[in-house]
């Protein structure tokens, strides 16, 4: 089974593939969609829904989950917003057969750590033994991705 995890900025998305077979848990793909700066926003947003669908049938994705924002954020960004919601659309219109959106608690219950083992994993080196290739995550994003990834598969 595949999993796909994403965390939204308002510039890119950054996606993990995650694979799920005997009982073993590995990160096949690491990626940015890069969103490209010369469209109009509805435009972007359609680029977007496409990418991710095109994504989705690549590596024929069974589940997927994505970060999102923080609703007790001081500076929420409205694209952001709007790029996790489209998101969710694709999930829905495609093979996907479930998805859960995730906020930093709800992705640190749903893999049974804490507040503070999640925020460790975001750090720089570190190792989460439980997914494998976890040194493709170099930044906090991917990290953030991969473990909203996993989760979509418990």
């Amino acid at each position: 089974m595949r999993s796909l995890g994403i965390r939204v900025e308002p510039k890119k998305v950054t996606f993990v593939v995650i694979n799920y077979n005997d009982n073993k848990v590995d990160i096949l793909n690491v990626e940015n969609i890069k969103i490209p700066v010369s469209l109009d926003f509805p435009s972007k947003l359609k680029y977007v829904r496409n990418t991710v669908l095109d994504i989705i049938r690549e590596y024929n994705v069974c589940v997927a989950g994505i970060r999102i924002a923080e609703s007790s954020s001081q500076n929420i960004d409205t694209d952001r917003l709007h790029i996790e919601g489209v998101i969710q659309e694709a999930f829905s219109s495609s093979t996907v057969s479930n998805y859960f959106t995730g906020r930093l608690q709800t992705i640190s219950k749903k893999l049974s750590i804490t507040n503070s083992q999640y925020k460790d994993f975001l750090k720089p080196n570190s190792v989460y033994e439980n997914v494998g290739n976890w040194e493709l995550c170099t930044n906090k994003e991917s990290k953030e991705a991969a473990l909203v990834g996993y989760g979509a598969l418990l």
